[in-house]
């Protein structure tokens, strides 16, 4: 008698995977992720999004954090993989600020790090490392470091690597705050360009001087053979952006 034919179960569900930033210049990349990608894709832009996210569907393979700034629950990355990225080499460079820190610092290109949150800030296993620029604004390497996290995340999801604890020294980065923001005295027309770029960003408090009661911000910086020039806003000085970056 032929062996009876036994079919294959039809109701595994498909994998979920979350993408959560605060900034807009990522939700393009997620578009794309949802369009190429197998399985159920979703976005995040805060808490309450994050929270609706994770309890649409119990078959979360991993939560990628791109860009957040607020406390993830110890029962969210205790329980699913939740991969963030940093745009340091880690260990060197945990904290905050990290694109601002490194140019001040002098550095003309960084490692983008994919690792496993866990407690300790910034001090998870990690997944990836991959090259990338620090030339442009700010916002130019928001939107290069988004599209190369869209690209290791692809990835991640093909490749399930584990992730491997950190090693080297401990470098950390202190957040910096809209008051430093002030443009330095008695620095080189070289800084006083990567001063201004680096601060270029939507919503980051940008480069300012002060002068009388008002505020001069700067943004759009270009270093030519004649000096530095910028696009130049001038407001009352109450009107800082009052948040770190």
């Amino acid at each position: 008698m032929a062996d009876a034919c036994i079919e294959a179960p039809t109701n595994i569900e498909p994998l979920t995977y979350i993408v959560a930033s605060n900034k807009g210049w990522h939700y393009p990349e997620f578009e794309k992720l949802k369009a190429s990608q197998q399985g159920v894709w979703l976005w995040a832009s805060d808490t309450q999004e994050l929270v609706s996210a994770l309890a649409q569907n119990a078959s979360i393979r991993y939560v990628f954090f791109l860009h957040w700034s607020e406390r993830v629950a110890d029962n969210v990355w205790k329980n699913v993989p939740c991969v963030c990225f940093h745009m340091t080499d880690l260990p060197y460079g945990r904290g905050g600020s990290p694109l601002q820190n490194l140019i001040v610092r002098g550095h003309s290109d960084t490692k983008l790090t994919a690792f496993r949150m866990v407690e300790a800030m910034d001090a998870g296993p990690v997944y990836l490392k991959r090259d990338l620029s620090l030339a442009g604004s700010a916002e130019d390497i928001y939107v290069r470091a988004g599209q190369l996290s869209a690209a290791m995340i692809r990835d991640i999801v093909a490749a399930q690597p584990e992730p491997v604890e950190q090693e080297g020294d401990v470098v950390l980065f202190k957040r910096r705050t809209p008051v430093e923001s002030e443009l330095p005295k008695d620095v080189s027309q070289r800084d006083i360009y990567d001063f201004i770029r680096m601060l270029d960003a939507d919503g980051y408090p940008h480069a300012f001087v002060d002068h009388g009661n008002m505020r001069i911000h700067f943004t759009d910086a270009e270093l030519t053979p004649e000096g530095v020039t910028a696009k130049v806003c001038i407001s009352e000085q109450a009107g800082i952006i009052n948040n770190d970056i």
